[in-house]
């Protein structure tokens, strides 16, 4: 875990500015500024002594405390998952101040989300669609961190074409009996459950017959391999269903109405990118920026359009996600609106791989040198620290690395595309195969 989080959102583009008055202002409530105030004073008593000062650094040990600390504080302060009902254990808070509250821990660099899957994902989808039994159960250890998740979508053959699947589950008196393979199951062998989609109507439409479970993970019936990529990590998984079991209560949503529901998950892993992820990048144009100035690549006419074609673009994707944010806030629901889940999603991802790029068109051959670029937390993209790993790649590569799978994974920007021009734009569909529902 590094100092560095990415659940950072920034301001709110007031109604002054739809109407003209003070363009481009960003402001807040006083409430939400009194708010901010509660939060900074919560970070300053709670975090490191020294945390803010100029070139900390975390040791080993200490940042294994810290680690190992950080998760309980959060929960005992009530900032994971803030925005959830105080009935079910968050704070109740509404957007403008969840804003407020992700920006704070942005600007301290504080480390915010609790389990991915779990507070991003399958939370606000058990809150849309879960039944008053299953939100019980479930948000609270979600909540508290008893409970990992992973998600069990992809199959080997049902990746961009999701709905036509072939895992089944067969209910055989209070429990459904599931049996199939998914795959890309990223931290299956960590997790205690999985929000799977499985075919639960094997003669409904390939979009009709499919069912949301939450399917225990450590039960016989379930076997996880992990697939080793180069760097020797394995957090991608195979997961093996052979006649497992789950309750016959653990379908959210309704039977045969699993893709509806996981269309509203997918909308919160996508959505995340629109009022969020600028920040990340911004970073990482600054430390290209510098790395240039310091080794002469800034004289070259081509490397400083770059720059400023990356400083463009993302800035663009700042002001997409304050459109979206007003929008959310002023209740409006407009097809420009709802498209940019998917436009934002292919966006952000072709335009990182481009400044990776440069990224390695800046650094030249330096960029094959384990010691490239700052220490691990410098390059937000990146995955981990691999140096402290063992595995012989800079933060910076490790960013590279990873921009390679943006594109694909939550969705490939040819399925964005499809979803744009389809839904909003109301081009034909594009044709099936023959025989396909």
């Amino acid at each position: 875990m590094s100092r560095h989080c990415f659940a950072c959102v920034t301001f709110v583009w007031t109604e002054a500015s739809a109407t003209g008055q003070n363009r481009g202002m960003l402001t807040y409530t006083p409430e939400a500024e009194a708010f901010r105030k509660e939060v900074k004073s919560w970070l300053v008593a709670n975090l490191p002594k020294g945390w803010f000062d100029k070139g900390f650094e975390l040791s080993g040990d200490e940042r294994k405390k810290f680690n190992a600390e950080w998760p309980n504080k959060l929960f005992e302060g009530g900032w994971i998952c803030a925005t959830w009902p105080k009935e079910y254990g968050g704070k109740g808070l509404d957007t403008l101040k969840g804003v407020v509250l992700a920006e704070e821990f942005a600007n301290a660099k504080a480390p915010m989300r609790a389990d991915f899957f779990g507070d991003t994902l399958v939370g606000p989808t058990l809150l849309q669609w879960g039944t008053e039994e299953q939100k019980k159960e479930f948000l609270p250890q979600i909540l508290s961190g008893k409970m990992r998740w992973c998600q069990g979508f992809s199959e080997p053959n049902s990746g961009s074409d999701l709905a036509s699947l072939k895992t089944t589950a067969v209910l055989d008196g209070d429990e459904w009996v599931i049996n199939g393979q998914k795959v890309w199951t990223t931290q299956g062998h960590h997790a205690d459950y999985c929000f799977l989609l499985t075919r639960t109507d094997q003669v409904a439409a390939k979009h009709a017959g499919i069912s949301y479970l939450l399917v225990p993970m450590r039960q016989k019936g379930v076997e996880v391999r992990g697939i080793v990529q180069p760097d020797g990590t394995a957090e991608f998984c195979e997961v093996f269903f052979t006649d497992a079991r789950c309750p016959k209560d653990n379908v959210v949503g309704g039977v045969n109405n699993g893709w509806q529901v996981a269309n509203s998950t997918l909308a919160f892993e996508r959505g995340m990118s629109a009022t969020t992820g600028y920040r990340r990048f911004e970073e990482e144009y600054r430390l290209m920026l510098i790395a240039a100035k310091k080794n002469g690549a800034i004289n070259d006419a081509g490397i400083r359009q770059r720059l400023m074609q990356y400083y463009t673009k993302y800035q663009i994707l700042r002001y997409n996600g304050l459109r979206s944010l007003g929008a959310t806030l002023d209740g409006k629901k407009d097809m420009g609106v709802i498209s940019l889940g998917a436009t934002n999603k292919m966006y952000w991802t072709e335009m990182h791989q481009r400044a990776m790029e440069l990224a390695l068109d800046i650094h030249g051959a330096d960029s094959m040198l384990i010691d490239t670029g700052p220490e691990d937390g410098g390059w937000p993209g990146a995955q981990r620290d691999k140096r402290r790993e063992g595995y012989p790649v800079s933060a910076m590569m490790s960013s590279f690395f990873f921009s390679r799978s943006e594109t694909i994974w939550g969705g490939t920007s040819q399925i964005q595309r499809n979803i744009v021009g389809e839904r909003v734009l109301g081009l034909p569909k594009e044709p099936k195969p023959a025989g396909d529902k």
